[in-house]
């Protein structure tokens, strides 16, 4: 009997799904990467080797983004159109829409390593922890970009958050960066709960979690009670709505930004909203097609709170953090307008909006850190008075970013601001429209006074220091801060490329090695 089933086991095959690991390669280079600097930062302890955290880490992050090139070209390399395809058995897919916002993921984390590099030698953090956290929680925001399963959307949004969350609290002796640590947690934990609840509320009424598997039974079945999906779509949105910081879904955001580390604040707005965004565009734009009509209302409900509420919130703020933080909600709003046209044009404008976004944010909170000093407390707005005679090229730098931000013309925000308006306008959601030109005008109105306090007259005890050079700036931020700038303004002059890629980036529903377009 034991030599039978010794024999069957022998000759049995075992199933396992086609792993198309050039696909995955800008995955397996940050997990990698991760491990790498977490056995070398243990064996390793010197000064020497700590200086390398940064460097390291913004290498990896640049080495995953061009291991992506070549996947991008064999996508778009037939002259029909897009030909996407499946990395693990449909669970993962890859097209232009994962690989375009795993371009911007792995931008936000070479700029994050490099203002992290200084702060935590600054602040005396010495450790490799959040480098490998940094390439981590990137590792599972690229996971939730190419998702094509929505078990896979939660795995990578796990990845992505848990790591966020030790990373929020990582100043340890900052009471503040403990609680918003606490915060981030407790309230994502609930969060997370209400998406894996979507899910299995979803797959009861499909019988599958598979993208193409949903929009398929959708497309071919009439629910005659629909109560069961339109609950998981609603849950859905709720742990999304979370994860970008749409109100009312944002009342984290202000105190988590504020308490959290100043470069992982920047991460934090950056490529985590790039993965919240790419996870929410995916889902209902593939899967939930058939459905919009339903859920269209609630992301326009969405959009108008999140740019009233930011806009009109951030103006009162006296604490520089906060004030970023109300305006990332804002900025969140202008990406739902994409959403909620449930249109190609809506879903590329959102793209080229969280990329523009990701550099303006990246650099202004690049700058805040640089300006909080020994500590991370001095972010008052009364601080940044008269910093443009201290510190004029921070300040001019800062001017650009925020100008940015407000949508100020040849810059990439103006273009961002543009499209998104675009897409709206084409849609016929003109009340939309008009609301968020409403937001853009406050918004406008706020970070000119931050650009106003920097450049106003100081006291007289402010006056009479000497003109030079009173903080220190690390050369690992001083070439993020190039590279956000030139992104800035030079996507805001030549928007041509950038634009292109996002209009090829729309997301396609992948079924195994069948290419299944929406």
């Amino acid at each position: 009997m034991i030599a039978v089933l010794g024999q069957a086991v022998s000759t049995a095959k075992l199933a396992t799904p086609h792993v198309d690991y050039r696909t995955i390669l800008p995955v397996l280079i940050l997990i990698g990467g991760a491990v790498v600097l977490l056995v070398g930062g243990s064996l390793l302890q010197s000064r020497t080797a700590m200086r390398c955290y940064g460097p390291f880490a913004a290498l990896v992050g640049l080495a995953a983004g061009i291991s992506a090139i070549p996947e991008w070209h064999r996508v778009f390399r037939h002259h029909a159109g897009a030909r996407p395809f499946s990395a693990i058995a449909g669970a993962v897919g890859v097209d232009g829409f994962a690989l375009f916002a795993t371009f911007t993921i792995c931008a936000a984390v070479v700029l994050s390593s490099l203002f992290l590099d200084g702060y935590v030698e600054r602040e005396g953090l010495d450790g490799v922890e959040p480098f490998v956290l940094v390439l981590l929680s990137a590792s599972g925001g690229v996971v939730m970009a190419a998702a094509n399963d929505l078990i896979v959307m939660f795995l990578g949004l796990e990845i992505l958050s848990i790591a966020v969350y030790v990373l929020a609290g990582m100043h340890t002796r900052r009471v503040r960066s403990s609680e918003a640590a606490i915060k981030y947690f407790v309230l994502g934990g609930f969060s997370s709960a209400f998406f894996l609840y979507g899910i299995a509320l979803c797959y009861g009424a499909t019988g599958s979690t598979n993208l193409v598997k949903i929009s398929n039974f959708l497309a071919t079945n009439a629910l005659s009670n629909d109560l069961l999906l339109l609950g998981g779509i609603m849950l859905l949105i709720v742990g999304f709505g979370f994860k970008v910081a749409a109100v009312p879904f944002h009342s984290w955001t202000p105190d988590v930004y504020q308490g959290a580390p100043t470069p992982i604040t920047g991460f934090m707005a950056s490529a985590v909203k790039v993965a919240g965004f790419a996870g929410f565009l995916r889902v209902f734009f593939l899967a939930f097609p058939l459905y919009r009509l339903d859920w269209q209302p609630v992301i326009y409900a969405l959009a108008v709170l999140s740019l009233l509420v930011g806009s009109f919130v951030a103006i009162v703020q006296t604490d520089v953090k906060r004030l970023l933080a109300y305006s990332s909600i804002s900025h969140a709003g202008f990406i739902l307008v994409g959403l909620e046209t449930a249109q190609r044009e809506g879903v590329s404008a959102s793209l080229f909006y969280l990329a523009c976004y990701t550099f303006m944010v990246a650099g202004s909170f690049g700058v805040v850190a640089i300006i909080g000093r020994r500590g991370d407390g001095a972010h008052s707005l009364t601080e940044y008075k008269g910093l443009a005679r201290r510190e004029p090229l921070l300040a001019f730098l800062l001017t650009v970013f925020l100008l940015a931000q407000a949508g100020v013309p040849f810059t990439a925000g103006f273009v961002a601001k543009f499209e998104i308006l675009v897409s709206a306008v084409q849609a016929h959601s003109y009340w939309l429209a008009l609301i968020a030109m409403l937001s853009a005008v406050v918004g406008a109105y706020l970070y000119l006074k931050v650009v106003i306090t920097m450049y106003a007259g100081e006291t007289e005890e402010e006056a009479a220091v000497p003109v030079g050079s009173r903080l220190f700036v690390p050369w690992g931020a001083k070439l993020g801060l190039a590279l956000a700038f030139v992104f800035v303004v030079g996507v805001g002059i030549v928007p041509g490329p950038l634009t292109n890629m996002a209009t090829r980036a729309v997301p396609h529903l992948i079924a195994g090695a069948t290419n299944v377009s929406p």
